[in-house]
């Protein structure tokens, strides 16, 4: 009745230290210190962004430690029992003005104790922030402002501390500048210079062998002037600087026009790369330079008399153009972690396609109330949330961190744009790394294939040759007949790159024996499908084609999949039926059984007739099933014609560094996404593209 009391009262009623030690004693066995190796997650919600600078706060789960927004802690409450919170927020206030009307004298701000990264700027003169720490035990959201030393037990007050002084559990890169780090040329202690007497003047240059006068290369071997290479804008000139390296080696060059006594652009044309020279003096020495006299010119012309040429990073990022910031639902832009500018373009342009979200975005609640006990790392739910933080517009000011995604992908090991368990899209086409002008409407009707054309051979047939014994009647006998011949050098062949040694050997049995480079290309088409590893099964046999520890020649249809598995397909919105086909037919792999369902949609003119059918079949006899069910995917045909909507630029010299720009046709405009700054784009530069969106455009 005493504790009943407390808790009408509120967070109003003071307490002595016996009645808050009284009421955490049935909670004491769920709360824990955090240990080496526990992650403490309190900068961000599990389920959204939101973070102790939101308005809710956020709550750490005292057990798990674990953070939720105020939106999503009672999901967490009600799955897991949890019950005690350690709710942080941080605060901030407009500074209290003097009696004067002015500020009061800056002080340093001794309120903030939460060790926190934060997009608010700490330094602003107009506000102050406060950190506020207290325990939240539900489900009467009883509040215990922290600290309270005197009050709580020994060990509450230890793991708050412990809570409170952790660090991220985010493994942050380093923030790397988009501008490469040069590195010191291999030739540059080596380089032998000609005594050929050459001394090249303070102006008045031009290529040696086509008498261009910008873009200029002096060659640190012989002192040849030659012009560099065609630049996007139209400018430059015709390689004789690179046709000079490839007929004589001589590896280093200078740019001309670049030489301040700081230092000049060098170019290695045998490494690829821009290059640092730490003799660069004594090298352009030789040929009458001084360094200390030159300064930042083209061809020797007064600075003001130059006009600049606009770099493919001005181009590409429109820097040169003051752009209109856009926020709202869709215009969301993502925090640069260090170099996760590639991830994010990718994001946000697959986040645009309608097919994709309706799987993460619109399957949301269902994603987020069936998600692991650690959502943290969980993909199919940080996928969910990334969505939701990029198509709501509830953090299109703040930049939304796309930390937790990009770690998941990383400890998951997921490879390429999307994971192993990804959704088929059919309906959107990717080109990648292409060097043409790139059409607004793409049309390839005519290379849609229409038979066998004059001087066409058709390719070996990789399906499996169809095996009948002697007396097709005496089907006891099949079960003591030999198994096929296998090319078992090419099944080793395969097997040690690192295939399922079964996968290996059906290869090499569907391609007939034709050799390890043809049964590779087999596995390379067909290494997707569900049973890409199980072992081979030949008609006209009683088992498989080689021995096998139990089990059938179809996994999977004998038993009944597991309820828990069908309740979580059907809670997405799809049919029992479906659900158990899915299931069975990927040996009662969820991951595999929510692929294959998207790889074989249902047609739209299915009747509750035929889904009854359908589970008539599904109880039919596992080989029958087998060969009524078609092979391969489902996918829907459609017309030829495609419309870009989105395209990714790159910049730098290699696509493992640099940085990354997406821009992306939303409401018939065109809206550049560069890292957390989203704008309306005036200039897109679609002739600079790295991965070009096209989508299928409906008849």
């Amino acid at each position: 009745m005493e504790r009943a009391a407390l808790f009408a009262q509120g967070r109003e009623a003071p307490m002595a230290a016996g009645d808050v030690g009284e009421l955490l004693v049935p909670y004491m066995p769920t709360i824990r210190v955090p240990k080496t190796g526990d992650r403490v997650y309190k900068t961000e919600c599990a389920f959204s962004y939101d973070s102790p600078d939101s308005e809710g706060g956020l709550y750490v789960c005292m057990n798990t430690f674990l953070g939720f927004g105020r939106e999503h802690v009672e999901r967490h409450y009600r799955k897991t029992g949890q019950c005690v919170y350690l709710h942080i927020k941080r605060h901030m206030r407009e500074k209290v003005t003097g009696a004067s009307g002015g500020a009061l004298p800056k002080r340093r701000n001794i309120k903030l104790f939460l060790d926190l990264e934060s997009n608010l700027d700490l330094n602003n003169d107009d506000y102050e922030y406060e950190d506020e720490a207290k325990l939240v035990i539900f489900p009467d959201h009883y509040e215990i402002p922290l600290p309270n030393i005197e009050e709580l037990p020994a060990l509450v007050t230890i793991a708050c501390d412990a809570v409170l002084s952790s660090k991220s559990p985010y493994r942050k890169q380093d923030p790397d500048s988009w501008e490469e780090e040069l590195q010191i040329s291999k030739h540059a202690n080596t380089l032998v210079q000609m005594d050929n007497g050459v001394r090249i003047p303070p102006s008045g240059w031009k290529c040696s062998k086509c008498d261009l006068r910008e873009n200029l290369w002096l060659n640190l071997t012989d002192g040849s002037i030659l012009c560099g290479k065609w630049f996007f804008d139209g400018s430059g000139g015709n390689g004789h600087a690179l046709e000079h390296f490839k007929e004589m080696g001589y590896p280093l060059a200078v740019k001309l026009g670049t030489i301040t006594p700081d230092g000049a652009d060098v170019y290695s044309f045998e490494e690829e790369e821009a290059v640092l020279d730490p003799h660069i003096a004594k090298h352009l020495a030789h040929f009458g330079i001084d360094m200390l006299q030159m300064h930042v010119t083209e061809n020797g012309l007064r600075d003001n008399d130059i006009k600049p040429r606009v770099s493919e990073w001005e181009v590409i990022q429109e820097s040169g153009t003051k752009l209109k910031p856009m926020y709202g639902p869709g215009y969301t832009g993502m925090k640069n972690m260090g170099n996760s500018s590639y991830i994010s373009s990718v994001l946000q342009a697959i986040f645009s396609i309608p097919e994709f979200q309706r799987a993460y975005v619109g399957n949301l609640p269902r994603i987020f109330d069936y998600s692991s006990l650690d959502p943290t790392q969980d993909f199919n739910t940080q996928m969910a949330k990334l969505g939701h933080g990029l198509l709501s517009g509830q953090y299109s000011k703040p930049p939304v961190k796309s930390e937790l995604i990009e770690q998941v992908m990383k400890e998951q090991h997921k490879l390429g744009l999307f994971p192993n368990n990804s959704i088929n899209f059919p309906f959107v086409l990717l080109l990648a790394d292409v060097s043409v002008d790139m059409p607004d409407l793409l049309d390839i009707t005519h290379l849609r294939a229409t038979g066998f054309q004059p001087g066409e051979e058709e390719l070996p047939d990789i399906s499996p040759p169809v095996i009948i014994p002697d007396d097709p009647k005496d089907g006891m006998m099949n079960h003591f007949m030999e198994s096929p011949d296998f090319d078992e050098s090419s099944v080793m062949q395969l097997a040690e790159m690192g295939f399922p040694l079964e996968a290996c050997r059906k290869a090499v049995y569907y391609t007939g024996n034709m050799g390890a480079e043809v049964a590779f290309n087999w596995i390379i088409a067909h290494m997707e499908e569900p049973d890409f590893a199980e072992p081979l099964s030949i008609p006209g046999y009683g088992g498989t084609a080689f021995p096998q520890t139990g089990g059938s020649a179809v996994p999977g249809l004998d038993n009944q999949p597991p309820e828990e598995m069908v309740s979580i397909i059907s809670s997405m919105g799809f049919q029992r039926n479906v659900a158990l086909q899915a299931l069975r037919a990927t040996n009662n792999n969820l991951e595999h059984a929510l692929d294959w369902i998207f790889s074989h949609p249902e047609p739209e003119e299915e009747t509750e007739v035929a889904s009854e059918v359908m589970n008539i079949e599904n109880h039919m006899n596992a080989n029958i099933l087998a060969e009524s069910d078609p092979e391969g995917p489902r996918i829907k045909d459609g017309p030829g014609r495609y419309e870009l909507f989105g395209f990714i630029s790159h910049m730098g010299t290699s696509t493992m560094s640099g940085h990354y720009v997406c821009h992306l046709k939303k409401e018939g405009r065109w809206v550049i996404y560069n890292d957390h700054k989203v704008c309306a784009s005036e200039q897109p530069p679609i002739e600079l593209g790295y991965i070009y969106f096209y989508h299928r455009i409906p008849s």
